[in-house]
């Protein structure tokens, strides 16, 4: 549960549209003035769907589209904003990236790890992408012993520099991959020695991904729910799973998988932890909050939901919506557990 040191709303205060409480230690989530605001519009293409990397040294923010027909190709693509979250109006560029079909992303090196799904022709994998212009990219990793992976989706680094990430067959559904080779599957990547493994499997759509501060615990989510063509079924899985992280032989394995979370609301996509356990997803409602225990301490309210966030400085979320861009001002204690990477 959260403990911060700043003066928060009590229960007896107002909460202000756009928040809703659960549980009262979510008021300490809010700090004293929460607010939340729309930075940025763009209504020409859904620019804002997913990774959301916040860069602290530049003040930037990288983001992924969703999937869209692109005007001059007329092809599907998807194409990385660069946003300047600074400025006065807040602006955003297009990176003229090499990552195929990009994703989710993480903070890594200073600069970010983007998963990329691939199309029918190139592989998906892992791209190491600069945050400096001309944010060049380098290919990392594009399958398993010699079968592709499917369309990657999320990752997230390990303290020891070990890459996990989530490999559903969205792009398949989506027609812009060809059939799968390999199960739905969640792999772990050592970049020192190149070594590949599975480290959980058993979903519908292995989504999200964050590991705990302390790294006892890594949570996945599964959107099977969300079937990839454009329909969905309410009966299966829209689920956030706790494993833990346990050393077995000397070496990380995933144990003792168990229920976490399940939203009220659409499925639980992207996922982040702060720096005291609670855990964050992107969901149908906005981002819904649950303590490390799995009770659900609160929401931040978007209409019609949200993919995946980030957190900025000093207590600021960037939350993606699509074709818009959300800031919500919580607690000005709040840490992202993923710049140290």
């Amino acid at each position: 549960m959260t403990t911060t040191s700043s003066v928060a709303l009590s229960a007896s205060t107002a909460v202000p549209s756009g928040f809703a409480v659960y549980d009262n230690s979510f008021y300490n989530i809010l700090g004293s003035t929460p607010k939340l605001d729309v930075i940025l519009e763009n209504n020409d293409f859904p620019f804002a769907h997913e990774a959301s990397v916040y860069v602290p040294t530049t003040d930037q923010l990288f983001v992924s589209s969703n999937i869209f027909t692109d005007p001059v190709t007329n092809e599907s693509t998807i194409k990385i904003s660069k946003v300047n979250v600074t400025a006065h109006p807040v602006t955003a560029e297009i990176v003229n990236s090499t990552v195929s079909m990009p994703n989710g992303g993480v903070n890594h090196n200073g600069g970010i790890l983007w998963t990329g799904q691939g199309t029918l022709n190139t592989t998906g994998g892992l791209w190491q992408m600069s945050a400096q212009s001309p944010n060049k990219a380098e290919f990392i990793v594009g399958g398993f012993y010699g079968r592709q992976f499917n369309s990657l989706n999320d990752v997230v680094v390990a303290s020891d520099g070990s890459f996990w990430f989530t490999d559903p067959i969205y792009a398949w559904k989506q027609g812009v991959r060809p059939k799968p080779k390999l199960p739905e599957q969640v792999y772990r990547y050592d970049p020192a020695t190149k070594a590949v493994r599975v480290v959980a499997d058993g979903f519908g759509r292995p989504n999200g991904i964050s590991i705990s501060p302390d790294e006892k615990t890594v949570y996945i989510s599964d959107t099977a729910e969300t079937i990839g063509d454009g329909s969905t079924d309410l009966l299966k899985a829209a689920t956030i799973y706790a494993f833990d992280l346990s050393t077995i032989n000397g070496q990380p394995f995933l144990t003792n998988r168990r229920v976490f979370a399940f939203p009220s609301d659409g499925i639980p996509d992207g996922l982040k932890v702060d720096q005291h356990g609670n855990v964050y997803a992107g969901c149908g409602d906005g981002v819904n909050v649950w303590s490390s225990g799995g009770v659900l301490l609160g929401k931040i309210l978007v209409k019609d939901g949200t993919s995946n966030f980030s957190f900025g400085k000093n207590g600021q979320m960037y939350i993606l919506n699509e074709n818009k861009i959300y800031r919500a001002q919580l607690n000005s204690t709040l840490k992202s557990t993923l710049w140290k990477n």
